[in-house]
């Protein structure tokens, strides 16, 4: 059983949420406005986390660690604003390109966003950083939160990755529209790595004392058994979700993108109610 704790929540969206902007930043093509977003919204969370657990209860390791993931992501964003002139090498090779062929097909040199070759370019390994203090956050969110610890601890780790990626994907979709020609590959992978977290979400949910014990009727849902099929249903369709994203950015129109993200909108709603839920239904 695992109780289920605001503050641990907010600490393992932003510990996930964190980590797969690490995963877009090493990519060096989405540009640098993306990753000030991501860190801002994660640090808000942080910040939340701590004023919740100001007004519920207080876990220290929990909680300096959430500091400590605040204080990292607050320097990875002064250095990525500090090294802004540079851009990114993907996108800055993106802009260069288009430039040239403007100016071969109508002689026009047409003057288009530059940047500094010479400045040195934000180093996207600054972005592991905060994660890491974040899942040592969340180990003792879930050891404070669940009997046995070890269940709790990967529900926890487990639900923060999976809640992270789902996130990011839903957010960088929208990016498309901020940074027009940026390639499939960065959303790509995201919305793998969340397909790929689903199993061992569902898992981790499973393991005794787990659904299975609200879908039998061992546990009561309070509900009369209708909120252990709504976590069903919501599991199955999240992965359904997932897989009709797939599907749709395989198409090469630009509006296959802005589908696949409202394809995002629904399993980001339907990852959480399968995390939530059943963390809700199995509280102690």
């Amino acid at each position: 059983m695992i109780e289920l704790d605001a503050a641990t929540v907010m600490v393992q969206w932003a510990t996930g949420g964190l980590f797969f902007l690490w995963i877009t930043t090493r990519r060096r093509e989405v540009g640098l406005g993306y990753g000030w977003l991501q860190r801002l919204t994660f640090i808000i969370f942080g910040i939340i986390a701590l004023v919740i657990a100001n007004f519920t209860e207080w876990v220290v390791v929990r909680d300096v660690a959430t500091v400590a993931m605040i204080l990292a992501s607050s320097v990875a964003l002064w250095v990525s604003y500090q090294r802004r002139s540079a851009g990114v090498q993907k996108q800055r090779a993106l802009i260069e390109r288009r430039s040239a062929r403007v100016a071969q097909m109508t002689g026009i040199d047409k003057e288009e966003e530059r940047f500094d070759k010479d400045a040195p370019e934000f180093p996207p390994v600054l972005d592991l950083i905060p994660p890491i203090f974040g899942v040592i956050a969340c180990i003792a969110g879930g050891i404070d939160a669940a009997d046995p610890a070890w269940l709790g601890v990967a529900r926890i780790v487990v639900g923060a990755f999976f809640l992270g990626a789902v996130s990011d994907a839903m957010l960088l979709g929208h990016w498309y529209l901020v940074q027009p020609g940026l390639g499939r590959g960065p959303l790509n992978e995201l919305v793998k790595w969340t397909t790929a977290l689903w199993p061992f979400e569902l898992i981790v949910l499973l393991i005794p004392t787990g659904m299975v014990s609200v879908l039998n009727g061992t546990i009561d849902d309070g509900f009369l058994g209708q909120l252990g099929w709504f976590w069903a249903a919501s599991t199955i369709a999240t992965i359904i979700l997932l897989g009709l994203t797939i599907v749709i950015l395989r198409g090469k129109e630009y509006s296959a993108v802005m589908a696949a993200t409202g394809m995002l909108y629904l399993a980001i709603l339907m990852a959480f109610s399968m995390d939530l839920v059943a963390r809700a239904t199995l509280r102690t």
